[in-house]
């Protein structure tokens, strides 16, 4: 019952009329300020009439009385549910293992998208003890740089039967090297640039009217050359390597950026390795059927000491590779716009490469010959201490080490 002089239907009428038009604070000092004007049982009044919180209004008429400023935030700093990251800290690192295995995307972009829907996450989640709804891991997949997508891409072609298991198979393997402190690195060939003042894709800010001038036409510069840049991924450490040749994307510069990685960085990483996993693409350089690929990773098994386990990614599936997506899709980024006017200028550009998560890159100009189309013998080959997995021994093998060195 009113005792103010203002019945409870007419603020009823108001409030309802008006609340919807405004956010949470400004219904929250509306109602302080009608009860502060009605004097003697106002907060009970506007709270039976309003529908808000007898506790709410009286915070209203606190805010008002300390001189509540004019600011566009809804609620006091720190106010509000903590996000479910603060009170659930393994919960965005787990849904990330359950969508790593099966991420793909465009490798010229960090977006990414899974073949698994949020309900079979938030599912999969809660199994693992996270309570959390399937619009939350919505959210979060947006945050790791995920985005819905078609569920049927046309470039990749024809599906191998056994892709799926692959993939189910590269994870347990990353899973039980990362689990046990071994260096994890994901391998691939970026494509190649030309060297020059050449057009590069995208746009960096510049003066109104000011553009970068380049060449209007995209022949090799015979002195400048070409860079070819071959990526290692470390995914314990989140850091990046790039060794850009200026030869040939062979078998031997690959493996030979893998052991400047491993000379320059992976030894200091991981003082106590034994194994080194790598996954790495069907085709290219690194390529599973590429004869030279077994017998450089056969000497450099002998040179570090290192037993060498390989998992290829499925054909047609080169999207997935880990490195597009967590190295060089941000190397793009960082220098779009910007003509790659010298090697120097190219590995300024790399190494500058950072992300909010703490991607740090390093690169180094690799000037060696790598000759192309070197023949590897049936001898040389069978002298490779090559074990295939008993699943698909032709995408997952190791190679051991002739002798034993202290690495």
């Amino acid at each position: 019952m009113a005792t103010t002089g203002v019945s409870d239907e007419v603020l009823a009428e108001k409030y309802a009329s008006v609340f919807p038009h405004l956010n949470e604070r400004q219904r929250r000092l509306l109602a302080g300020a009608e009860a502060r004007a009605l004097g003697r049982g106002g907060v009970a009044q506007v709270a039976r009439a309003s529908g808000l919180h007898p506790e709410t209004v009286t915070a209203g008429m606190a805010e008002l009385a300390g001189g509540a400023p004019v600011t566009d935030r809804v609620r006091r700093t720190g106010g509000g549910r903590k996000p479910l990251t603060e009170t659930d800290p393994t919960l965005l690192s787990d849904l990330q293992r359950l969508v790593d295995d099966e991420a793909r995307g465009d490798p010229e972009r960090p977006l990414r998208w899974t073949a698994k829907s949020t309900r079979e996450l938030a599912a999969a989640l809660g199994e693992r003890g996270h309570r959390v709804s399937h619009f939350v891991v919505g959210q979060l997949l947006h945050q790791l740089g995920f985005s819905l997508q078609a569920n049927v891409k046309a470039r990749e072609g024809r599906q191998h039967p056994d892709r799926d298991a692959q993939f189910r198979h590269i994870n347990a393997a990353v899973s039980e090297a990362l689990d046990a402190g071994q260096p994890v690195i994901s391998v691939d060939t970026k494509k190649k640039e030309l060297v020059g003042d050449f057009k590069n894709a995208g746009r960096e800010w510049h003066p109104k009217g000011e553009p970068v001038e380049v060449r209007t036409h995209d022949f090799k510069d015979p002195e400048l050359g070409k860079a070819i840049p071959y990526g290692i991924y470390d995914l314990a450490n989140n850091e990046g390597w790039v060794s850009v040749g200026v030869d040939h994307d062979t078998a031997q510069f690959a493996v030979a950026s893998i052991q400047s990685w491993w000379e320059h960085l992976g030894r200091a990483r991981f003082p106590s390795a034994t194994t080194l996993t790598i996954t790495a693409d069907c085709g290219g350089s690194n390529g599973n059927r590429t004869r030279l690929w077994k017998t450089e990773l056969q000497r450099l098994a002998d040179t570090t000491g290192l037993t060498i386990r390989v998992c290829h990614l499925p054909p047609a599936t080169s999207k997935w590779n880990r490195i597009e997506h967590r190295l060089f899709s941000f190397i793009t980024m960082n220098r779009r716009g910007k003509p790659l006017e010298s090697r120097q200028v190219i590995i300024d550009l790399i190494t500058s490469t950072t992300t909010g998560t703490g991607l740090k890159v390093y690169a180094r100009l690799d000037e060696g010959a790598y000759p192309d189309k070197i023949k590897v013998t049936d001898a040389e080959l069978g002298a490779v201490r090559l074990h295939g997995d008993p699943f698909h021994p032709e995408w997952n093998y190791t190679i051991t080490p002739h002798v034993t060195v202290d690495c």
